[in-house]
Order: structure tokens, then sequence, then C-alpha cells
């Protein structure tokens, strides 16, 4: 076996995890179960909410490390779980190592939902979360256009390479104003409240505040907390969005 093949292999699927969502206990247990595989021995992998560190010692062979940095995080559970299910399958003799990695590698690169999905989940899940805030036909439809337009402000905030925060701050100001106008020009007895939150909740980090509390109980600290600042962050940037839309709204006599 090539262990220099197995530990890339290994750390490749701890890495797509990561980037996906998973929580470190997920990706340290499959990227030991993977590397378990050679039958060496001294077999260490540590992961952070920010990279990995992979290591393969044994008395017959030079100790092979191998480190990753992850910088970008989002959410993509289906991924967890195709990676997943190739580390079981590898670990079961069903396919060798270059098998993996190259389903791995095509994991990597596929992109699953181009911009027209991601504008109709945006659309959707604004609409139907103002129906579960008691919301009227009038207020689905509003809620539907702006969350449309948050689709059009993120895709933009992130082309131009805005950090996190500035894209969900830029999001999250385009849908307020958005909303705002609506009310002002079009649906005079809107419930703003209704959908403005309800155009939010695509990008409240809701996953990411429950994997941050199972790595905290799970005892892995330094993640747990990462993720946590992670989470205050984007929570931070979208109140900072709406918040100066209101502000900047009103200063034009747009009235609230």
């Amino acid at each position: 076996m090539d262990y220099q093949v197995l530990i890339e292999m290994a750390v490749l699927a701890g890495e797509i995890m990561l980037v996906s969502g998973a929580e470190v206990y997920r990706i340290e247990d499959t990227v030991s179960r993977i590397l378990k595989q050679s039958g060496l021995e001294g077999i260490e992998v540590f992961a952070l909410a920010t990279g990995i560190f992979a290591t393969l010692s044994d008395p017959s062979i030079s100790a092979i490390t191998v480190v990753k940095r992850v910088n970008k995080r989002s959410t993509n559970l289906n991924r967890v779980y195709r990676v997943n299910n190739i580390s079981r399958r590898f670990c079961a003799g069903e396919m060798t190592v270059e098998e993996a990695q190259e389903e791995l590698k095509e994991i990597r690169t596929n992109i699953e939902y181009g911009f027209l999905h991601k504008c109709i989940g945006y659309i959707m899940t604004s609409t139907f979360f103002a129906v579960l805030f008691g919301g009227n036909w009038l207020d689905c439809v509003a809620a539907g256009v702006v969350g449309l337009v948050l689709a059009l402000a993120v895709t933009g905030a992130s082309r131009l390479r805005f950090n996190d925060f500035c894209q969900n701050a830029a999001g999250s100001f385009a849908l307020a104003v958005t909303a705002l106008l609506i009310q002002r020009l079009v649906f005079f007895s809107m419930n703003i409240d209704a959908v403005i939150i309800s155009a939010i909740m695509p990008m409240v980090p809701g996953v990411t505040f429950t994997a941050a509390i199972r790595d905290t109980l799970n005892g892995d600290y330094s993640s747990g907390v990462a993720r946590i600042a992670e989470a205050i962050v984007v929570a931070l940037g979208v109140a900072s969005g709406v918040g100066a839309a209101m502000v900047v709204f009103g200063m034009m006599g747009g009235g609230l």
C-alpha cells in the first residue's frame, strides 16, 4: 500500500467534511478509520475548525505527516453523508485507495446547486417561513421577493470576495431595504416584522451553532469555541445589516 496516497486520501475526506460543517469528532473518527487500513501502529489525527493534522508512523517506515488548512466553511450535509459512505466502503474493502480518492475529488469539485437553484431555495425558504410567522398571502409574496434580493446580494458579495461578516451584512441590508420599500410603495399593511424575519432565516447559523455545542460537549473546546464565535459573527453581520437599513431608511424619510 502506498501510505502517502492513503494519508492524502484520508485528509481529503476530512477536509471535505470540515468544509461542509461536520463535527470535529466525526472528522477525526472518519480519518482515523481510513488510516487504520494501513495496518500501522502510529496513527494520530487532530482536527480544528480551521485545519486537519494527520500522521502515520511505524518502526518500519519514516513518519508521514499531512497538514491541511481550511479557510472556507459552509453547510452541506449531503457531502458529509457521501464522504462517510465512501469511508465505509473503503474500510469494508469494496474500493481501492485510488478509487476512493477519485470519488472524493469529484465530491469536492462538484457543484450540486447552481445559482438558479439557490435563488429558488432562498425564495421558498423565505415564503414558507412567512407562513410560519403568521403572515398572510401578501406577506408571503413580499417575503419571496425579498428572498430573491437576498440571494442576489449574497451572490454578488461572494463574487466580490467579501468576508463572511460583510457578506451577511450586505445581504441583510439589501433584504431589509427591499422589505421597507415594498411596505412603503406596494403593500402598505404588510407585516414588516414577519417579512424581514422570514427573509433572514436562510442566513441563521443554526447548524454551525449545533455543531459548536456538540464539539464542546465532546471535549473539543477549541473547535467548539471557534464555531460559536463564527455563529456570533454571522448573527452580528445580519443584525448590523438590518439595523443599518432601518437607520438609513428612516433618515431618508421612509418611515417605519
